[in-house]
């Protein structure tokens, strides 16, 4: 039996440790207001990184679960729910994990900088000269979020011409007059300005299986730009570069079905815009109907495809994305 006295010093332990978080809790709470009234723009990047570091442990948190769980149920990435199955894409360890997984490289530099005591104002300094180059998502202001997202976009739209280029060039290599010319019209409604139809694209998917317009058959540097506008470095040899990219792209097909399975009316605007955001379009300056309108279209022509598809599926990144 534990005597009374040590029973009696436990409570008194554990009754100090509350009343000294609670004054930590509420100095802090004056630290935070001091610093809104007097220095608006650090206090923007102070709760901009506390926000970061919490929303880092939960995320943490939340992946160690699913993992468990996955563990526990045998279960692939696959069989995940969608919002599963996207968080684990998001630490660049799950479907579509390509400029997730440059995100977690960037995190671990951070973490480190920020364990020593006071090292977290070493941190908001990087947020304030280097934000994009050395910080991921977790430390950027909402402000930062949209212009960034800009950023990538616009480097991956520079791409966009080089893959219908190369699209129309493989077209004048086709032996079917037929398709041949389907896809010369399909190229060419889309340089004029145009947006194709999903009856359009299937229309012409039997191409994208075999030569010259399968993902093992493309021009090495139609491959690189693909993978450039899916966040994947081009500088790879030849044949990873086009495994990582046939990997990426069937993993967002997984990623779609799940989404389909959920249904676009349960998710979020953030999560809406994401998901565009992932597949080509740049989604910060549109309104929810048009996100939810075009990721209709994109689910319609990704549950269609199969998996020997797969170029289809990465091309039409470009063709569905370029004049919506």
């Amino acid at each position: 039996r534990t005597p009374r006295c040590c029973l009696s010093a436990k409570a008194g332990s554990r009754a100090a440790l509350t009343a000294l978080a609670a004054k930590v809790k509420q100095l802090g709470g004056s630290y935070e207001r001091f610093l809104e009234r007097s220095f608006p723009r650090f206090y923007l990047l102070y709760s901009t990184f506390t926000r970061g570091i919490q929303a880092l442990f939960s995320e943490a948190k939340e992946i160690r679960k699913i993992k468990s769980t996955m563990a526990r149920q045998r279960l692939s990435v696959q069989q995940l729910p969608y919002r599963e199955m996207e968080r684990l894409r998001q630490v660049g360890d799950g479907p579509g994990a390509g400029e997730s997984s440059w995100d977690v490289i960037k995190a671990i530099p951070i973490g480190v900088i920020a364990i020593p005591p006071f090292a977290n104002f070493l941190v908001i300094v990087l947020m304030y000269f280097f934000p994009r180059q050395l910080l991921i998502r977790y430390f950027w202001t909402p402000k930062q979020q949209v212009e960034f997202l800009d950023a990538y976009d616009s480097i991956r739209r520079d791409l966009y011409p080089e893959v219908l280029d190369s699209l129309a060039l493989a077209a004048l290599s086709l032996p079917d007059p037929q398709l041949q010319r389907r896809l010369q019209q399909l190229c060419a409604t889309v340089q004029g300005g145009s947006q194709p139809r999903v009856a359009e694209l299937c229309a012409v998917r039997s191409l994208f299986s075999g030569s010259p317009l399968a993902l093992s058959r493309l021009r090495v540097s139609h491959v690189r730009a693909l993978s450039q506008v899916l966040f994947l470095t081009p500088y790879l040899p030849a044949a990873l570069l086009r495994h990582r990219l046939r990997s990426h792209v069937l993993e967002i097909r997984h990623l779609d079905r799940a989404m389909l399975r959920l249904g676009l009316g349960q998710l979020s605007e953030e999560e809406l815009r994401a998901a565009c955001y992932l597949r080509g379009l740049n989604s910060a300056h549109l309104g929810m109907a048009e996100c939810r309108a075009w990721l209709e279209q994109w689910l319609r022509l990704s549950c269609q495809l199969e998996a020997s598809e797969a170029s289809l599926l990465a091309n039409s990144m470009v063709l569905l994305s370029l004049n919506y």
